[in-house]
């Protein structure tokens, strides 16, 4: 079998190093892919969201398969296109990607059919949104843009002057482009923060073993914030109760409401939670997999990865047994200095062969090849993961092989893990 991975990041290699483990697939091709996803396949140098260049490549070179990973070529409709020319592909059409592509319709999705959020407004005026925070908001304050932002497109505003602030610099000074159209201002939510990745046909709903990001960029979640600085799995503040709360409240309720809306998703869903004093709500939905998530989340997979994704393209998950092992991974992202704002490129990069290490696994996210020499590319550079049979010898590994890595001005926080297994400690 042939099969493309769509993307050029760590969750996309994660998932071709997951992949690569089903022998009946012949070839890997990753589009546009990066330095180090060149060691586990062939990359081709098309854009993510080069929509129709992408659909028109797999077509003439006979792929069986494709993986659509990232956000935008979902929201731009890739998987509608590839399936016109009668190609198979995991992920949401472009009326079900929706659900990350607007804030605005994800948070009136989840009034609509009940869902646990938290409370908003939504603006397409600027000069509304801000008498809207001097007479009626409570500080601090979560600003959205709408629209796909790399990410990046939340600010936490702590007081008026802040907000004020964030309003123009999202709605007029468009730093998120057409992203910031319309903003969604919402209650600021307090507790522990939970990632859960489920597979879903639109008709099954199997959620994949619990997360918790890092997203500031220093320890004791202190700086800016990033992509994400380093994942644990599974999180130990995600409960069995917990769980079960999810399924019944958020998750299925969720998959209905998309069938209802004639949106009905298939792919991976990801749940982006808050387990607020007042039971769990819905921070935010993405419409694939999450990054970094997936590089602790697929290193404890059991079940063959392909197999769970055509179960899910061919509306069959029910029939399939998906099983996590029992023990933990932890990923530390190491990242070029300066990141998430400025930061050198081409720097090269020293401790790997063949792009991998012992006793971890290596993701890169921004890397490139040189004459055979890896560089930086990126700000996130690489997620550095391993496994183990605790959350605190899976942390031990991984900074261990961190220690062995090196490129001029590589960063990394010190404290992945740490709150996770302070709560352990705590339950024991």
């Amino acid at each position: 079998m042939k099969i493309a991975v769509i993307g050029g990041g760590g969750r996309e290699h994660a998932i071709i190093k997951k992949l690569k483990e089903n022998k009946q697939i012949t070839e890997l091709f990753c589009l546009p892919g990066n330095g180090g996803i060149s060691f586990d396949a062939q990359c081709v140098d098309i854009k993510a969201n080069e929509v129709d260049t992408i659909a028109q490549w797999a077509a003439d070179n006979n792929i069986d398969y494709v993986v659509v990973a990232p956000d935008d070529p979902l929201v731009l409709g890739l998987v509608d296109k590839l399936e016109k020319l009668g190609i198979k592909a995991f992920g949401p059409n472009e009326a079900a990607a929706i659900i990350e592509g607007s804030k605005v319709f994800s948070k009136s999705l989840m009034k609509k059919y009940n869902i646990p959020t938290a409370q908003y407004e939504v603006f397409d005026d600027a000069d509304k949104a801000a008498k809207y925070l001097e007479k009626e908001a409570h500080f601090p304050i979560v600003l959205k843009a709408d629209g796909l932002a790399l990410g990046k497109g939340v600010l936490i505003c702590g007081n008026l002057i802040e907000a004020i602030g964030g309003v123009k610099t999202i709605m007029c000074d468009k730093m998120f482009g057409s992203a910031g159209n319309s903003l969604v201002i919402e209650e600021f939510l307090t507790g522990p923060e939970v990632s859960v990745l489920c597979f879903t046909d639109g008709k099954t709903m199997v959620p994949m073993v619990s997360s918790m990001d890092h997203k500031r960029a220093l320890d004791k979640d202190e700086g800016l914030n990033t992509g994400g600085m380093g994942t644990i799995s599974p999180n130990p503040f995600y409960t069995s109760a917990i769980a079960e709360e999810c399924m019944k409240n958020i998750f299925l309720p969720t998959m209905q409401a998309m069938n209802t809306e004639g949106r009905a998703f298939k792919g991976c869903l990801y749940f982006g939670l808050m387990l607020t004093p007042n039971g769990v709500k819905v921070i935010e939905y993405n419409c694939r997999f999450g990054d970094p998530e997936t590089q602790v989340v697929l290193p404890l997979l059991k079940t063959d990865l392909y197999e769970v994704m055509l179960a899910v393209t061919e509306e069959r998950l029910s029939e399939i047994k998906v099983e996590f092992s029992e023990g933990a991974a932890a990923c530390v992202v190491m990242a070029s200095g300066g990141y998430p704002q400025s930061y050198n490129k081409g720097c090269t990069i020293s401790g790997l062969v063949n792009g991998d290490i012992d006793g971890a696994t290596v993701y890169h996210a921004g890397t490139t090849l040189d004459k055979g020499n890896l560089q930086t590319s990126g700000g996130r550079v690489m997620g550095v993961t391993a496994t183990g049979k605790t959350l605190n010898e899976a942390v031990a590994k991984a900074y261990e092989a961190v220690n062995k890595i090196s490129f001029n001005g590589a960063f990394y926080r010190r404290d992945i893990g740490t709150r996770a297994l302070n709560e352990i400690n705590k339950e024991g």
